[in-house]
């Protein structure tokens, strides 16, 4: 259709709508009127090149002998009403067959004229119910709401499921309710033996993760990692207050460094990237922390099998490899049993916790020890007590028994 025809068209609309309009501004609003404008405009609307959707509801099929059936006539029973009407629909939910004790049943939406009337019972199922005619019997929507226009009336009960119910100037002279829908419990499609197997995988790739971060650590920061593992053995209660600490404080700290820097015109051009750089270096301690206590605890397991007569490899990569097996190894509980109510909540509350607690070590012997450059608390100083010469001399060498200095004769 041409832009000229559709604006002619317009024009035609508006020209008779006008009388119909000035009737309802002089005060004789009347049902024929709204009929009126309702009936003009379906006329016109094939002219201007527009359709409509009818919108009609699709009727259910009554169902066999031994199908399901409803009783909208009762509906002090809610819950089990709509537990009737969610088994009878369909998969497609046009294969829908329902019977209804007294009435019919529509899926979609439904819609009753002004110059209609319906006896018996009416079931909508997934849409909504506008009442604009006159309802003998109960009424009932599922998945949807019900509207009684001006004009509309009910005769019985409205019940609305998993919808409203809407009175905007007609009349309903039984009981009006409406619920909220039944949740539905959600089924788990994964067995058990498939959540395992999934949860399995996501800790493997996490053990991998850090596993490859750690034999770089190893590589190229062996001095400072071993200085942070030392901090996490010799100093372990300090570590952790000092973690507790820097969790508290992680934030703070960054807004009162951010805070500083827009306070200066040349630190403000600098707070993108600050901003970048602490986080790095947040997070770049706290993995570094856990990847120290993983070496401590390696190290601390292979000497002690060592002790045992076990014949391995003392070094740094073995270490590493032992204790993220370790720290890896408390979360095997919650994969094995996650799937049980009880039992899987409590191995997943304590899997997290551990890991917050080997986390909070190891950040905290990275504050402790700058990263690895100070060695103040790994134990690796020798007082200086020990270092005089009576400690020398009662240090025992390989095969000789160690003996106190004679003391110096005075007298001599």
């Amino acid at each position: 259709m041409r832009a000229g025809n559709r604006l002619l068209g317009r024009f035609a609309l508006l020209a008779l709508l006008i009388v119909p309009l000035g009737r309802a501004s002089a005060g004789v609003t009347t049902r024929a009127t709204i009929e009126e404008i309702g009936n003009r405009m379906r006329s016109l609307l094939p002219f201007l090149g527009t359709t409509i959707d009818p919108m009609l509801p699709q009727a259910v099929a009554q169902a066999d002998v031994d199908g399901p059936t409803v009783d909208p006539s009762r509906l002090g029973d809610a819950s089990r009403l709509e537990q009737e009407l969610r088994a009878a629909i369909g998969d497609p939910p046009e294969a829908t067959r329902l019977t209804v004790v007294g009435g019919i049943a529509r899926l979609g939406h439904y819609s009753l004229g002004s110059s209609e009337e319906h006896s018996g019972n009416l079931v909508i199922l997934q849409g909504d119910a506008e009442i604009h005619g006159h309802l003998i019997g109960n009424i009932v929507t599922l998945d949807g709401d019900i509207t009684i226009h001006p004009g509309g009336s009910v005769t019985g009960d409205v019940l609305a499921i998993g919808g409203r119910v809407r009175d905007i100037g007609g009349g309903i002279t039984g009981s009006i309710s409406a619920m909220e829908a039944t949740p539905r419990p959600a089924i788990s499609a994964v067995s058990p033996i498939g959540l395992i197997g999934r949860r399995a995988a996501g800790l493997l790739g996490v053990f991998l993760t850090l596993f490859v971060l750690g034999l770089g650590l190893v590589t190229f920061g062996r001095p400072n990692l071993e200085i942070v593992s030392d901090t996490v053995t010799h100093s372990f209660g300090r570590a952790f207050l000092v973690g507790l600490m820097g969790w508290v404080l992680v934030l703070p700290t960054f807004g009162m460094l951010l805070v500083g820097l827009f306070l200066t015109i040349a630190g403000a051009l600098l707070v993108p990237f600050a901003a970048v750089v602490y986080t790095l270096l947040a997070i770049i301690a706290v993995l570094g922390g856990v990847l120290a206590v993983a070496h401590a605890m390696g190290e601390r397991i292979t000497r002690r099998r060592l002790a045992h007569g076990v014949v391995v490899s003392p070094n740094a990569y073995r270490y590493m490899t032992t204790g993220l097996a370790a720290i890896a190894a408390s979360w095997v509980a919650w994969i094995l049993f996650g799937w049980v109510p009880v039992a899987g909540t409590i191995a997943l509350l304590a899997a997290v916790l551990g890991s917050w607690f080997v986390a909070t070590v190891g950040f905290g012997a990275a504050l402790l020890s700058r990263g690895g450059i100070r060695e103040e608390f790994t134990g690796r100083l020798l007082p200086p007590a020990m270092m005089t010469d009576e400690y020398l001399w009662a240090t025992p060498m390989i095969g000789v028994p160690a003996v106190q200095r004679p003391p110096k004769d005075t007298n001599a």
